[in-house]
């Protein structure tokens, strides 16, 4: 009898080393995912790629086999940029994991950790250079590092590094590497900037597409809430008795993430905020208490919207729409990874309807309304009133100007959403203040 099943795709026959695809064997990656199926066979050839797909769809690994290999033959350096912190700690994990076993040492150059420590790991003459721009920046000026010999370089969630403000040092790092490189961009959208960054600093790259730009996970099941601000707590109580696994919260600004981690913790439950006003031992503690379950809910802001990757997260809570109807998408990305089920749910304020709209725009869905009844009463002593108060004037100012930007990007229409905020942050003065917290 003819067999008809459908044959599953594996990592043999994409290129890849016989010794790197025996460790892929063993760490048990047996199945590629379409990103890693279209990306590596380019990638080992030694070829410039734009790799676009959303979150979650196994990127690290698709340019982590490629720098491996290239390195290994042309013995230079391997460069990979990044917008976070936290994005880079586990992109350094994935290489520690995977090419640990061939003496493959690497370096993280990150704000918020000691400049000496990093200074000791570079004489050591890594092979693998994972940084934020701002630090590596910093890096080169104290001439503590050269680039003179970086072989491959990788630009990961690179619309999110610009939508940060990080282009001018992005430019310059690109200016310091080597002309004769190979260059691997990977980005969850294609805005005209990521176009004209490839343009100008990439030679005739494959672009690979796994999905089309800024759509969200087919299998994260998806619905909105319509409720006032006051009654927002209320409904976040009732949504927690209903889901028992981990729950990812977004909150827009570093304000509300406080003041909810505190109503949460009164409420009994065990959460933690990671957002630019912690520390990076206090966001490491908070991301690695989240992986292994000592806290059930984190409550983030877009800070980590890109830089979360843990497995089984079971629902994000968008407490707060995003300014920017693209970070929807990679918000509700931490959720139904790799082919797993999962679900997101967004509080909208009544007047937030237009918002709503700009985000159906983007990911070519209806969210689903869903409606309640009787919210359960908070007790008083939930809330954090001065916290509140604060967060409340600033909200209101940054509400005003957020509609004043949706009125300019309806007439520019909905693929053009999140140009006119990027263009108003980068002209901010005090950008580069609050970029230094973010290195």
């Amino acid at each position: 009898m003819k067999d008809n099943k459908i044959k599953q795709p594996t990592f043999h026959g994409l290129g890849i080393d016989p010794s790197i695809l025996r460790h892929l064997t063993d760490l048990k990656y047996t199945i590629p995912t379409p990103i890693q199926q279209k990306a590596i066979p380019s990638g080992v050839e030694g070829e410039d790629i734009i790799g676009i797909a959303q979150t979650g769809t196994g990127k690290t690994l698709a340019f982590a086999i490629p720098v491996m290999q290239q390195i290994s033959i042309k013995k230079g350096r391997g460069l990979v940029l990044l917008p976070t912190r936290e994005l880079a700690l586990q992109v350094e994990e994935t290489f520690a994991k995977l090419g640990g076993k061939f003496g493959l040492r690497t370096v993280v150059l990150i704000g918020g950790a000691s400049m000496h420590m990093q200074r000791q790991r570079i004489k050591n003459r890594p092979h693998v250079i994972v940084a934020t721009p701002g630090r590596l920046i910093d890096h080169l000026e104290q001439k503590t590092i050269s680039l003179n010999d970086v072989k491959i370089l990788v630009l990961d969630e690179a619309d999110r590094m610009l939508d940060m403000g990080f282009e001018p040092q992005i430019k310059k790092i690109l200016a310091t590497v080597p002309s004769d490189r190979q260059t691997m961009l990977f980005s969850a959208t294609m805005p005209e900037k990521i176009s004209q960054l490839a343009k100008n600093y990439m030679k005739q790259p494959l672009r690979v597409e796994v999905a089309p730009s800024g759509t969200a996970a087919e299998q994260i099941e998806q619905e909105v809430f319509f409720v006032r601000k006051d009654d927002k707590l209320k409904l976040l109580q009732q949504i927690l008795t209903e889901y028992k696994g981990t729950v990812l919260l977004f909150s827009r600004t570093k304000y509300g993430a406080k003041k909810i981690n505190i109503a949460l913790k009164r409420m009994g439950h065990h959460s933690a905020e990671i957002h630019s006003d912690r520390s990076l031992s206090q966001r490491r503690e908070a991301l690695d208490g989240f992986k292994n379950g000592k806290y059930r809910i984190l409550i983030a802001t877009d800070i980590a919207a890109r830089g979360i990757d843990v497995v089984g997260i079971e629902l994000v809570i968008n407490y707060d729409l995003p300014d920017q109807a693209e970070d929807y998408v990679h918000r509700i990305g931490r959720t139904g990874r790799a082919g797993t089920k999962g679900k997101a749910i967004a509080f909208a304020m009544p007047e937030q309807k237009r918002d709503v709209k700009l985000i159906e725009s983007l990911i070519r869905v209806r969210l689903p309304v869903r409606s309640y009844s009787q919210l359960p009463e908070i007790k008083e002593s939930f809330v954090d009133r001065e916290p509140l108060q604060r967060g409340n004037r600033r909200s209101q100012k940054d509400h005003k100007d957020k509609n004043n930007r949706y009125q300019n990007q309806s007439k520019a229409g909905p693929r053009n959403s999140g140009q006119a905020s990027r263009n108003s942050r980068n002209r901010r003065p005090s950008r580069s203040n609050s970029r230094s917290k973010m290195r």
